[in-house]
């Protein structure tokens, strides 16, 4: 392909796109189409962050119970000494 044909393929995509969100933005089914995806965006968006949340309260936990066994172990070394 040319650079040509590539500026020109490119041309007409971006065309092709601008005309689909115009229509979106333009018409009553279309803003209730992106009113549902923002809502499901934001949803998902809060989804994650509870994941997000929930892990890192079980790392946490991991961590925690690691050190302390750690701790014992280290004591337990120190008291066969």
């Amino acid at each position: 392909m040319t650079d040509n044909q590539r500026f020109l393929s490119g041309l007409a995509l971006g065309a092709a796109a601008g005309a689909a969100i115009a229509i979106l933005l333009s018409s009553d089914k279309g803003k209730e189409i992106l009113s549902n995806v923002k809502d499901f965006a934001s949803n998902a968006g809060d989804k994650v962050k509870d994941s997000i949340s929930g892990l890192t309260d079980e790392v946490s936990d991991l961590w925690s119970k690691g050190k302390n066994k750690a701790e014992e172990m280290s004591q337990t070394a120190q008291n066969a000494v």
